[in-house]
């Protein structure tokens, strides 16, 4: 049985909005976080970096530690009442490995050195997968604490959709690699081991110097623990998402190309994975329009010279129309035969002005939740 937009927005507790750069995914996973709040859901929209102007209609500011409520005055226009709720919080993966290293650290102290080695500072943002594997760890954080009915997760931005999904795994090979492992201590290796490392201490005294290699074997012996509990957290976190019943992942594409490409290419990955794929969103699209083609009758039974040339003019710009709302109501239909029997597919429609004005992510809200 296909799983609805309106199920999903009614019932999940988690929505993942996944999809290449540039489809509008921000603006979509507001809209769905928009919809369930006002069916009287307590709603958190997690994101990563929103345009400015949609930053500013929800009210969100940068570098908060915690989710933030969006303003009265927003909720009342939004129709959002209590006990309904709508939170957001833009994803800043520096604040949530800093929290993550406070809660494994013994000691505040220890986690205050932590956080501050210099090391590791940079070593969080040089990490392939880093992002995306903080992006999972907040998403687990609070679907552990349960303050929310539904948490709506905007993935991380990336050229691939499936970066998201792949960034735990590069995550975790990087903590089991070699490169990381010829920083470990050696204590407690066999004697040819032991001798290796000996060798390996030397060559890395040469090439970074006493002084900065003993502050690298310092920083990953310091965080060893962290690393693989982090290492465990992503392969708990991917399987948390594959949970039927409560994860709905959804794929925000464009009547692009290459949003089409990277569509169907996700749809196949979710299925090895064995993620709850349950549909596509065709964003900026003209699949719902309604086209209507001038003629004569428009200007009365005696149209002027001008009027006849306007309306010629006007011909070819309908034509254009009408063939651009043909070929969205194709691709429309083609999502639906990819999403399959459990997954559905909706149209957004392409808004000349954008989306990030309240009124017309309410708007998106209603067509998504099936008002509109």
């Amino acid at each position: 049985m296909s799983v609805t937009m309106p199920d999903m927005i009614a019932n999940r507790k988690v929505i993942v909005c996944a999809g290449s750069g540039g489809v509008g995914k921000t603006t979509t996973a507001t809209a769905v976080a928009l919809a369930a709040a006002r069916q009287g859901r307590r709603v958190l929209a997690l994101t990563v970096d929103p345009s400015k102007r949609l930053a500013q209609t929800l009210g969100v500011s940068r570098n908060l530690r915690t989710p933030t409520s969006i303003p009265e005055e927003r909720l009342r226009e939004a129709g959002i009442e209590p006990p309904a709720t709508l939170d957001a919080w833009m994803l800043d993966p520096g604040i949530v490995a800093d929290d993550f290293v406070r809660k494994i650290a013994d000691t505040p102290v220890e986690a205050e050195r932590l956080t501050n080695n210099r090391i590791y500072r940079q070593i969080t943002r040089m990490i392939a997968g880093m992002q995306e594997y903080m992006a999972m760890e907040a998403l687990a954080g609070f679907m552990r604490e349960g303050r929310y009915d539904l948490i709506v997760l905007d993935t991380p931005p990336s050229r691939n959709a499936l970066d998201f999904l792949y960034g735990p795994s590069r995550l975790a090979s990087f903590l089991d690699g070699r490169i990381f492992q010829l920083f470990l201590p050696g204590e407690q290796r066999s004697f040819l081991r032991r001798a290796a490392s000996r060798l390996v201490n030397g060559v890395n005294t040469a090439v970074f110097g006493a002084d900065n290699y003993a502050e690298l074997q310092d920083f990953f012996s310091s965080f060893g623990d962290v690393f693989q509990a982090m290492k465990r957290n992503a392969q708990e976190g991917l399987d948390n998402l594959r949970d039927p019943d409560e994860v709905a992942f959804l794929l925000v594409t464009s009547p692009a190309a290459t949003a089409m490409a990277d569509a169907y290419f996700f749809r196949r990955k979710t299925n090895e994975l064995r993620l709850p794929f349950r549909g596509y969103v065709l964003n900026r699209s003209q699949a719902r329009a309604d086209c209507v083609h001038p003629t004569l009758e428009m200007f009365g039974s005696n149209p002027s010279a001008v009027q006849r040339s306007a309306l010629e003019k006007l011909e070819g710009l309908a034509k254009l129309e009408e063939a651009a709302v043909e070929r969205d109501r194709s691709l429309l239909n083609q999502l639906a035969d990819s999403a399959g029997i459990h997954a559905s597919a909706v149209a957004l429609p392409n808004l000349p002005g954008g989306a990030d004005d309240l009124h017309e992510l309410l708007y998106l809200s209603d067509v998504l939740a099936g008002a509109a």
